[in-house]
Order: structure tokens, then C-alpha cells, then sequence
């Protein structure tokens, strides 16, 4: 009779049969399959995959001649242009550590988070340079500096260039001692004190590189146009995912509408990815910026679920909407809008509410549920609202240096998104708030993306945000921020009727402030501010 130890212990893992995970493999095999398939555009720049593998171990060189060590951190302050790319191969290739800075963070934060990780080399584009320096200033071990001047826009020498010049094209790179081993390091906004450091392992970084692939339905060579800034959760593991597919990057230094249908245009764009802030300016184009589109793009957005209204006009422009769902913690999108043929005959309002669901989880995400306040699932009836809780190989290795955050988040064997959601019948999630976003309201629970979606319905209304005001009688009543479309108009009052018309009268905004929203580079409404206005009054 077989035993356990027939199948197990008798056959230990050995090096032929098991190898870390890890997506520097997949730019290995590109090269070696498709050397001169163009890796990436941009302006005039053409990087085929040969030359792709090529710099990326000569920036692992220089990187390891400057000092740079296996755990060490190498912070990348870029847009998304070809370094960046680079760097989420090369820095790994010595065993360090990727951290990719936001491009719109302030010196101060700059700083908390430079020191914090005790980054030993930055990299930096040299329209940020000032703001590096001033960063890096007050640091007692300050990072060095590389600097790259982009050829799409200054003549000058490039010390980034110069530094690859000194590295050896064929560093023999590394395999991560254990797929466990970290990759990146992101950090959160900081919303509420400090960022925490999100650790990100090789494993991890492989299995959702790979999954985008599966579900963006991305076939050999796509075109990617980069509108999801590559500092964002490692721009959600695509830098890698290109590699699995020896698809084109496009490099984009700024996202404008003219840029995006150039781009389109030219090179014949098949995915691209960007917060509901990139529909907008696509949908906003002048006629003069607009270019005729060889084919249809596939266009995956997070945040808030693009409204019936958007969802139709951009459909007619050209772009197929999916909606996905990701924090930080989870490497980015892991949850998707899987759509159901079956769903093709129902109305435009009827297929609407279904696409604004998170959906169900990636195939590289083992399990996704809804917990109530004793970590039982809630009923699958659409009502019952509990925390939206992950478990799986996509789940971060924990926030770097900072032990209670780590425990707390990951908790009872599930990681704690912090949002509340539904289950639906058919087991497809649907948020409803983030748990410090709930108002309540005597007693009621409301919650502001319920608000926010009856907004959205009003023709006149771009973009808005609820959060709660504080009511002597109430507690809390909901506050509404909206921006208005260019040419249209309305009254606070008839936006109050239209939402009572829409929602329970308990519901709907007592108040409405017509302002620009504040938004993170990513597109993200950033309430903390707008909860801050309404406590002052």
C-alpha cells in the first residue's frame, strides 16, 4: 500500500525539480525567444528585448560596483519611462530591494520614507532632482544620487546612461535565495500618520504578473500604453507581466489626451490601465486631439465603478471597461469584473450595476470573502454588509519595520482590507464602504459610495465625494463634494432632490459643496481632506 512517505518524504525537493519564483525569469526567456521584438517605445527610443535583458544587468552591475547589497533598498523617483522598467529588473537582479517613489509626494514625505528604508541609491528623473535634494537634505546616510535627463525632452548628458556604461551586460544575475525573498517596497499614502511599507516577495510578484495576463485577456505581443503611474503598487505587477507575453511597453511622461490617442494611433495600443481621472481626459479630448483608433482597447480601472454614463461613452469611444479591485497590500488588483455572456441581453442600466461590483478573485488569489464582526462569511444575499477579507500567494510579506501594523492587518489567518462589502448570490463582491467611511446617521448606517452612485446619475454631476458631517441632532448627515461637467450647471438644491428621488430621504445629502476634488496621483479621491474642510466648518 502507498504511504504518504511514498509520496513526500521519499522525494524531497531538489534543484532540478523546484526553483524559486520569480518574474526576472519571464525577461530571461523573452530575450532568448524574442530578442528583437521591441520591448519598449518611447518618443523615438526603441528598446527590443535583447537590449531590454542587456541593461538590466548592466544597471544590476553598476549597481552592485556602487555598493549596493543583497536587502538593500534602491528607490526609484521616475516617471514612467524606460528606467523605471529597468529598474524592476535590475534592482532585483542583485538581490536588492525596488522601492518606487510617488512622483507628487512632498519633500517631507520624501524624506520619511528615504530614511525609513535607508535607501542606499536613487534614482531619480532630473525634473524631480530639486525636489530629491531637498529630501534627502536632512538625512544622516542619504542616498546617492543617479540622475536621468529624458531623451524626449533635454540633449543633456545623461548621468543614468553613464552609470549603465560602466556595467557589465552579462552580470551574472541571481536567482532570490527563497521566492519569499522581498522584491519591492511600496508605501501607503499615510492618510493617517506615517506611510507604512508594503513588502512584496518574488512569489508574489511572479503569480499576479502572470494572473494580469490571464484575466486582461492579453495574447502574444500586446501594446501596454503606460497611464497607471509604475510607482503604483509597481504599476499592479504589468512591468513584469509584459515580459510573460514579450509584449511593448509604451512609455507615457505625462498622461494627456493627445499623448493617449498618439500613442493609440501609432502603435496600435491593445490594453492599458488607469483610474477613472484617464477616462475623463480621454472622454474630455478636443476633436483636434482625437485620432481614429485601429482597434478596440482593452481599459481596466480600480477605484470608485465608473458610472452608466461613462461606461456607455466609453464604449462608443473605443474602449472596453473592466473593473478590478486591489489595495497595496495585495500588489494591486486581485479581484475582477469577471463578465457573464449571459449578462450580453440585459438593458444598459441592468449590465451597469453589475460591472459596478468588485467582482471575484484572480486565479493567483486563493481566497476572497466577506467577514461579520465574529470572521463568519455574511449571507450571499447582496444585504448583509461585513470586511472584505483576502488570503493567499498575493497577500504582502507584511509593512516593513513596523511589527502591530503587520499583526493587526493579518490577523486570524485573512488579510484585513479595511472595506465593507456585500456578497452577491452569485458570490461576486460589491464594496460599499471603507469602514472609516461609514456614516451614521441616527443610529442608521449609510453608506457614502451608495450616495456617491445616485450622484453619479445626475447628468450635470463629473465627479464627487460623501463624507459625513456632524449633526447636533443626527450625529452624522452626509456631505456631498461634486464637480460639475464643463457647460453644465446645477443647484445644490436640485442636486439634494435628485439624490432623495434616488435613495431613502435619510440618505441623501444635507449639504452639497460644489469644488474641485483633491485627488492622489493615482486619481483616488482623497477624503481625509475633504473630512478635515467639513470639520472646520
Amino acid at each position: 500500500m502507498a504511504t504518504n512517505a511514498d509520496y513526500n518524504e521519499n522525494l524531497p525537493r531538489k534543484q532540478a525539480n523546484h526553483q524559486p519564483l520569480t518574474p526576472l525569469t519571464l525577461l530571461d526567456r523573452a530575450a532568448r525567444v524574442f530578442p528583437d521584438h521591441v520591448a519598449i517605445i518611447h518618443g523615438d527610443q526603441r528598446v527590443n528585448y535583447r537590449d531590454l535583458l542587456s541593461r538590466s544587468r548592466r544597471l544590476a552591475s553598476a549597481l552592485v560596483a556602487m555598493g549596493v547589497q543583497r536587502g538593500d533598498t534602491v528607490s526609484a523617483l521616475l516617471f514612467n519611462t524606460p528606467p523605471m522598467i529597468e529598474a524592476h529588473y535590475g534592482v532585483p537582479m542583485t538581490g536588492a530591494v525596488l522601492n518606487a517613489l510617488n512622483t507628487r509626494l512632498d519633500a517631507a514625505t520624501l524624506r520619511f520614507i528615504l530614511g525609513h528604508c535607508e535607501a542606499k541609491v536613487l534614482l531619480v528623473d532630473a525634473e524631480l532632482e530639486p525636489l530629491a535634494r531637498e529630501a534627502c537634505a536632512d538625512l544622516d546616510q542619504p542616498p546617492q544620487l543617479v540622475v536621468y535627463h529624458d531623451v524626449t525632452i533635454s540633449t543633456q548628458p545623461c548621468e543614468y546612461e553613464a552609470l549603465l556604461a560602466t556595467g557589465d551586460s552579462d552580470f551574472d544575475w541571481s536567482m532570490p535565495q527563497d521566492e519569499w525573498d522581498a522584491i519591492a517596497l511600496n508605501y501607503t499614502s499615510g492618510t493617517t500618520g506615517d506611510p507604512k511599507g508594503v513588502v512584496y516577495h518574488h512569489r508574489g510578484a511572479m503569480l499576479l504578473a502572470t494572473g494580469n495576463v490571464v484575466h486582461a485577456g492579453m495574447g502574444k505581443h500586446p501594446v501596454y500604453l503606460w497611464t497607471l503611474p509604475m510607482f503604483h503598487c509597481n504599476g499592479w505587477c504589468f512591468p513584469w507581466s509584459l515580459s510573460a507575453v514579450a509584449g511593448t511597453h509604451v512609455c507615457l511622461r505625462q498622461v494627456r489626451a493627445g499623448a493617449m490617442f498618439d500613442a493609440i494611433a501609432d502603435h496600435g495600443v491593445t490594453h492599458m490601465c488607469g483610474a477613472p481621472v484617464v477616462m475623463s481626459t480621454l472622454l474630455d479630448a478636443s476633436d483636434e486631439e482625437r485620432r481614429e483608433m485601429p482597434a478596440r482597447v482593452a481599459f481596466f480601472t480600480a477605484a470608485a465603478p465608473p458610472p452608466e454614463t461613462v461606461l456607455a461613452a466609453m464604449g462608443d469611444a473605443g474602449f472596453d471597461v473592466t473593473h478590478l479591485y486591489g489595495l497595496t497590500e495585495i500588489f494591486g488588483p486581485a479581484v475582477i469584473n469577471e463578465w457573464n455572456r449571459d449578462w450580453d441581453a440585459l438593458s444598459t442600466g441592468e449590465q451597469a450595476g453589475l460591472k459596478a461590483r468588485q467582482g471575484v478573485r484572480y486565479a493567483a488569489l486563493e481566497q476572497l470573502d466577506v467577514l461579520d464582526a465574529d470572521d463568519r462569511p455574511v449571507p450571499a444575499d447582496g444585504q448583509t454588509m461585513g470586511e472584505v477579507v483576502m488570503r493567499g500567494n498575493v497577500v504582502m510579506k507584511g509593512y516593513f519595520r513596523n511589527e502591530k501594523a503587520t499583526e493587526d492587518a493579518l490577523r486570524g489567518g485573512w488579510f484585513r482590507s479595511g472595506d465593507l462589502g456585500v456578497k452577491h448570490p452569485d458570490g461576486y463582491i460589491q464594496l460599499k464602504d471603507r469602514s472609516k467611511d461609514i456614516i451614521i446617521s441616527g443610529g442608521e448606517n449609510i453608506s457614502s459610495i451608495e450616495v456617491e452612485e445616485a450622484l453619479y446619475r445626475h447628468p450635470a454631476v463629473a465627479t464627487c465625494a460623501v463624507v459625513a458631517q456632524p449633526d447636533d441632532k443626527w450625529g452624522e448627515t452626509p456631505c456631498a463634494f461634486v464637480e460639475l461637467r464643463p457647460d453644465m450647471q446645477a443647484s445644490a438644491d436640485e442636486i439634494i432632490a435628485h439624490c432623495r428621488a434616488e435613495l431613502a430621504h435619510f440618505k441623501a445629502p444635507r449639504y452639497v459643496v460644489f469644488a474641485e476634488l483633491p485627488k492622489t496621483s493615482t486619481g483616488k479621491v482623497q477624503k481625509f481632506e475633504l473630512r478635515e474642510r467639513v470639520r472646520k466648518g
